[in-house]
């Protein structure tokens, strides 16, 4: 059985980890399936949006198998890392998907699990979830991610809370931080999901994936150089054929018919 699957419902794609018995952990295989997962949802021009979830009720992710893919990483000892691997799962280095993803969690969300959410733009947690950069109780500390993606997602002193101590937080804690959007009943997680991706579906995909790496490219990079990237991309839009249908489906009162062109 594959330990990722890959489901494309119009141009939603669901990718769920499916290891529900090892907590939906990342294992090499796993790592490499979800490396050619998002690598596909990323070339596929009839994908549009994409929901990563966990199999079962208990876990989205709790990160890297303890017992497999962490002693692989260290089989070599200390060391330099190559920082063009990419890392946990694919999302969390070096590979750029400027499409919108959205993370169903499900469960159990920690280390690798919650560095992979993190990765995704729009995170959607059911009431039984729970977050936690648990590293360094097993004093290694978070590598794909955590250390850098969580202090931009919530203040600097909730993320120095989670990584330094290695607590973790309820759903409702997770919501008042900011770290997910939205916190809803487990059998209205994965509706809830589809519907954000039906909305996102429904916007001119040109435009919402312009806007996301105006948005994470401009992070990096001081205010003057984010506000010309901003009006570079902006210019570019204007040639497509849906910023054409757009503001002419506005004034013949219609739904637009975007194609991604």
């Amino acid at each position: 059985m594959s330990t990722v699957l890959y489901e494309q419902t119009d141009r939603i794609v669901t990718i769920t980890i499916n290891r529900p018995d090892a907590m939906n952990a990342i294992d090499p295989e796993t790592h490499q399936a979800l490396i050619d997962a998002w690598t596909r949802f990323r070339d596929d021009d009839s994908a549009w949006v994409a929901i990563l979830t966990g199999a079962g009720e208990r876990a989205f992710s709790s990160g890297a198998d303890l017992k497999k893919l962490i002693p692989a990483a260290f089989a070599k000892g200390g060391g330099a890392a190559n920082p063009d691997q990419l890392g946990l799962g694919g999302i969390t280095r070096g590979l750029e998907i400027w499409k919108p993803m959205i993370a169903a969690i499900n469960g159990h969300c920690l280390a690798g699990g919650l560095e992979q959410a993190l990765a995704c733009d729009l995170r959607i947690a059911s009431e039984n979830a729970t977050f936690g950069l648990t590293e360094v109780r097993w004093a290694i500390m978070p590598g794909a991610g955590g250390t850098q993606r969580l202090p931009r997602a919530v203040p600097l002193a909730k993320a120095l809370e989670m990584i330094l101590t290695a607590q973790q937080i309820d759903a409702a804690e997770a919501l008042r931080s900011g770290l997910v959007n939205k916190v809803v009943p487990l059998p209205e997680l994965m509706p809830t999901a589809r519907a954000w991706a039906q909305t996102l579906c429904e916007r001119g995909p040109l435009a919402v994936r312009a806007a996301k790496e105006a948005v994470l490219r401009g992070l990096s990079v001081p205010l003057r150089d984010g506000l010309r990237l901003e009006a570079l991309l902006s210019a570019t839009l204007r040639g497509t054929e849906d910023a054409v249908e757009g503001p002419k489906a506005f004034a013949e009162k219609r739904k637009p018919n975007f194609k991604a062109r």
